[in-house]
């Protein structure tokens, strides 16, 4: 089945999947067409502003409530949840580790999320998650929504097709999607095993930034995101439902597909992002702005300007800055910095950060070049250069994220990764 799309983020879409399925004139009428159930999904206070008013409306064969019935409690290991403080034992530093091995079992996109670090509270929706996902067989009969939180996902390699409530999208590497806080859906492998990274955002939705003095065009544009048109199953079988709630797993049987809505309208959905059309700015005569303007997505936080969570790629671009070290330079900041990539080289640590990898800078822990990448940048011609080949991202918090015992246990965790700066050497040469 094919994936079709409609494109603008944040739009008030209306969709159907069977000419006339959406009622006309009115959300809730006393008879849908098609003898339909009309059902509201709202992702925000029913009386938030009219500009962060999110919801949409579903016109299904049955109501959720015959979707989530009679719960027990089960377990996905390795999925973890924010308050996760103590529980890696390791000490405060700077991590960084190699591509974590795929584990040697069966495991759908939910059984094979791992979580390497954890921020905030999940119950006071504040914070995040970030760590990888494994994917060797296709979920058939079994569904899952997430209650905690919104899921972006971030192919490393091996495309995807998330079965969503909504309709079909279909990912690969390079491309991004994000599914809404209580969005049913489940995901078939498209090409064999896959493989990436997974954030769980408690917090607001994302959106996109503020672009301030860079003005209307740049960065990630609305038009090039794109929402899912509706597609539905009718199938009577008996399946499996997932859900996740307070950082708890909870699942029961019922009797048919609840990927059932027929028509929606609304502004709270699914939606993808190629990561290519992203359109960076930087500088055209020397120094560079923060990696700010490299933010596809941020979720605001209560304290103006300082994300919950920024999602900011490092995608391929033109260098032409003079008399500048182009590389990121050495900082400490406030925010705490998970990053992975997915293919290519940064060119800030050229050799250890390895794709399918990732690295964790906390906040107030200093980070920058590594030796090699310093006496390089140091010495280097400045001519305009094109960092080609490559794409890395970062999940940006105003919040401590707090690895994991799995994060820990890694074998790939590079217990030397600070010796990537023990080269770099006293030049001062201004001593009397």
């Amino acid at each position: 089945m094919a994936a079709f799309y409609m494109s603008g983020f944040g739009n008030e879409f209306e969709t159907e999947a069977l000419p006339g399925a959406l009622p006309k004139g009115q959300n809730s009428p006393q008879k849908c067409p098609y003898g339909l159930y009309a059902e509201q999904l709202s992702g925000s206070a029913f009386t938030a502003p009219r500009g962060a008013n999110l919801r949409s409306w579903l016109y299904r064969i049955r109501p959720s409530v015959l979707h989530a019935q009679r719960f027990t409690a089960t377990a996905l290991r390795d999925w973890e949840t924010a308050p996760a403080r103590d529980m890696s034992g390791l000490p405060v530093g700077q991590m960084r580790w190699g591509p974590p091995p795929a584990p040697d079992e069966s495991m759908t996109f939910i059984s094979g999320v791992k979580t390497m670090t954890t921020a905030g509270d999940a119950d006071l929706r504040v914070g995040m998650s970030a760590g990888v996902y494994f994917v060797t067989r296709s979920m058939e009969d079994e569904y899952f929504y997430n209650a905690d939180g919104e899921l972006l996902v971030i192919p490393q390699e091996g495309r995807l097709s998330f079965f969503t409530e909504f309709g079909l999208i279909d990912i690969g590497p390079g491309e991004i999607c994000v599914v809404p806080r209580g969005v049913k859906f489940k995901t078939r492998m498209l090409d064999g095993s896959a493989r990436g990274y997974v954030c769980e955002n408690y917090g607001a939705p994302f959106t996109l930034p503020n672009r301030g003095v860079i003005g209307a065009n740049g960065l990630a544009n609305a038009r090039d995101f794109q929402a899912p048109v509706a597609s539905f199953e009718d199938k009577e079988q008996t399946s499996r439902m997932i859900v996740k709630w307070g950082g708890g797993f909870y699942e029961c049987k019922i009797g048919h597909s609840p990927l059932d809505v027929v028509a929606w309208h609304g502004n709270y959905a699914p939606y993808k992002y190629d990561l290519r059309r992203f359109s960076p700015v930087g500088a055209l005569a020397f120094d560079h702005p923060d990696p700010s303007i490299f933010c596809v997505l941020t979720s605001p936080s209560g304290e103006a300007g300082v994300g919950n969570v920024d999602f900011v790629i490092f995608p391929e671009r033109w260098q032409v800055a003079e008399h500048t070290f182009r590389p990121p330079w050495y900082h400490i900041n406030v925010m705490s910095e998970f990053m992975g990539l997915i293919h290519g080289r940064y060119d800030a640590k050229p050799e250890g950060f390895l794709p399918g990898g990732a690295s964790l800078h906390n906040c107030m822990l200093p980070h920058g070049p590594d030796a090699a990448a310093f006496a390089q940048a140091s010495k280097a011609g400045l001519k305009p250069e094109k960092l080609a080949g490559s794409l890395a991202f970062m999940l940006e918090s105003r919040l401590p994220q707090h690895p994991t015992r799995y994060a820990a246990s890694l074998p790939v965790l590079q217990h030397d990764y600070a010796d990537c700066w023990s080269a770099l050497r006293k030049n001062f040469d201004g001593a009397p």
